[in-house]
């Protein structure tokens, strides 16, 4: 057990922490360490953790969960939360997805690497504290910066976990999700790379329930979603026992859009991209997501869908490439019932 886990374990008695995990150091001199936050409630319980910005732009996940950690009053708590707000300090600081010293992906170098690369080194150790003390993780994400998107959930299934989907599921439907979506761990096209490699599923293997909450854009705080966020955490908090129900507010989705495939839509032509549509829209087939606007004065259409699809993602930065993505889709849901 690592040194938060030690902590928790330590006393019976309600209390705060808070302090820094060393990962190593710059040549400086200065430590490279991840922040931690934990909350011992006066009576065993379950564990919360809450865990945000895997990438250096992911901003409205680590402020719902600090504000939300502030909020709670030990003394009233039976369990414990957690909150680790930067697994990834260096891309934070820098303001950019991946660590400038490395160019990895640290949400695919899960269970990471005690002699790797200092991405590797980072989610080791991460991974090595979560592992044996978390019941629930949330691992806290947003959309590119460069889109917009209502709030939804990513999620995976392990064949060999003890954690069910229905148990995934439920420990989703308080933050209401406009689409819960079914990631295939093999990618099928929708993101490269190691996607097994990510947080979320590393927790599942271990048989923590975990999965990923997006919560709108990249470098933007939207007040709107980070109070979304901390009405699921309460209600969540709430269910797993650690906190007592909240008044008039403790609901949860009774039923999410499970969404099993989606992919991007990417531009032919160069330009200015005007949408027809808003993030979360349905978009019927035979219908157009926009069109880009030349600087020679014409106009190119975004080629119509062949079949309905729901807006997960759309872009807002107007300014493409030839192959720049303009929307990630949902092409293939179903309405699931929450146990």
């Amino acid at each position: 057990m690592g040194v938060i886990g030690n902590w928790l374990a330590s006393d019976q008695a309600p209390a705060r922490s808070s302090g820094m995990l060393r990962v190593g150091s710059m040549a400086s001199g200065m430590e490279v360490a991840l922040p931690y936050v934990a909350v011992r409630g006066a009576r065993p319980g379950r564990t919360l953790w809450l865990h945000g910005q895997v990438h250096g732009d992911e901003i409205n996940g680590m402020v719902a969960a600090l504000r939300f950690a502030r909020s709670l009053d030990p003394a009233r708590m039976a369990g414990n939360l957690v909150v680790t707000p930067t697994g990834n300090p260096h891309a934070l600081d820098a303001r950019r997805k991946r660590n400038p010293y490395d160019e990895l992906d640290l949400d695919q170098a899960y269970p990471g690497n005690p002699s790797g690369l200092i991405t590797e080194r980072l989610a080791h150790a991460l991974f090595d504290e979560v592992r044996g003390v978390a019941d629930v993780l949330i691992n806290l994400h947003t959309m590119n910066p460069l889109f917009d998107a209502r709030p939804y959930t990513v999620y995976k299934v392990h064949p060999g976990s003890t954690v069910s989907e229905a148990d995934v599921m439920a420990a989703m439907a308080p933050f209401f999700p406009h689409v819960a979506c079914r990631q295939d761990v093999g990618g099928k096209g929708e993101l490269p790379g190691n996607i097994a490699g990510a947080l979320d599923y590393q927790c599942l293997a271990a048989g923590i329930c975990a999965f990923m909450l997006e919560l709108g854009s990249g470098s933007w705080l939207d007040p709107d979603i980070v109070a979304q966020a901390e009405r699921g955490f309460l209600t969540l908090a709430a269910r797993m026992g650690i906190v007592d129900a909240p008044t008039g507010d403790g609901h949860a989705a009774a039923t999410l859009r499970r969404v099993t495939r989606r992919g991007w839509i990417t531009a032919d032509e160069g330009g200015l991209f005007v949408p027809a549509a808003r993030a979360g829209d349905l978009v019927g087939e035979g219908a157009s997501l926009g069109e880009t606007l030349t600087l020679a004065g014409g106009a190119t259409t975004v080629p119509p869908f062949t079949r309905d699809g729901i807006l997960i993602g759309l872009r807002n930065d107007p300014v493409v490439h030839t192959g720049e993505r303009l929307a990630f889709v949902a092409w293939e849901w179903d309405m699931v019932p929450v146990g």
